[in-house]
């Protein structure tokens, strides 16, 4: 069982014998449609800013798709995106260190905007930071720290904005200010792989090959492939990266 249908699996056992209903994917991606198909809804909406992500959301669900589902592109800083809707279930699936990149400085209004279309219970799932201020001591965590840094320095070169996360507590705070009440919050140990090291690194390649500075490209992508290495050695001596946390948190309308 992967991490991410760990998580799915959480929601389940929170959601119980209650009806998933009309359901909201607010973040959808590859993960969170596959897990959603297999739920008994009565229909779903799934609300994307990428249009790469719609195409992929599209092709993933065209077999088992029916007449009322429907993917959506669009932003939530837009205040028209459905405008007047209501969904028994809403699903926030890394979607708030998503948000950052596709509207800036959103995050503390995220919530609020997705009150009104949230009528019986909301799942957040995110990811605690692991790109803080200081350098870790722990070996696991210093790398992966060190592989975040880079991968977002490429992007801001770029002139492209990193997700920024927020940990589990910032979360049920902002649920609170924004007229939720969290009824269960719940953190999960991350075990990184191979497959989040490479994914991670290859993020920089097509970013570095836009830099004008050819010079500062060729560092960046020496340090990039060096650091992968020493990542993919560290795994294959420990079994992975043991480091952070996911989290899952309900909350359901005041």
């Amino acid at each position: 069982m992967t991490a991410a249908s760990g998580l799915f699996r959480h929601v389940e056992a929170l959601q119980g014998d209650r009806p998933w209903g009309a359901f909201l994917d607010a973040g959808t991606g590859s993960g969170s449609i596959r897990w959603l198909q297999t739920l008994a809804t009565e229909r779903w909406t799934a609300v994307t800013g990428a249009e790469g992500h719609a195409r992929q959301v599209r092709d993933l669900s065209e077999a088992r798709r029916r007449p009322a589902d429907r993917i959506v592109l669009g932003n939530w800083a837009d205040p028209a995106l459905l405008a007047g809707e209501t969904y028994d279930t809403v699903l926030a699936d890394y979607l708030l260190g998503a948000i950052d990149g596709f509207a800036p400085y959103f995050q503390e209004r995220l919530f609020a905007r997705l009150l009104p279309l949230t009528g019986r219970r909301l799942y957040v799932i995110g990811l605690d930071p692991y790109v803080p201020a200081d350098e870790p001591a722990d070996p696991a965590a210093r790398i992966v720290w060190r592989i975040g840094r880079l991968r977002d320095s490429c992007l801001l070169l770029a002139g492209e904005r990193p997700y920024r996360e927020c940990p589990a507590e910032w979360v049920i705070d902002a649920l609170r200010r924004s007229g939720f009440a969290p009824t269960s919050a719940e953190r999960f140990p991350i075990r990184f792989g191979e497959r989040f090291v490479r994914a991670q690194i290859a993020m920089c390649t097509p970013r570095l090959a836009r830099l004008a500075d050819r010079g500062l490209a060729a560092a960046l992508e020496a340090h990039a492939t060096a650091l992968q290495a020493e990542a993919l050695a560290l795994i294959a001596r420990d079994g992975g990266l043991a480091t952070g946390h996911d989290y899952v948190i309900a909350a359901e309308p005041r």
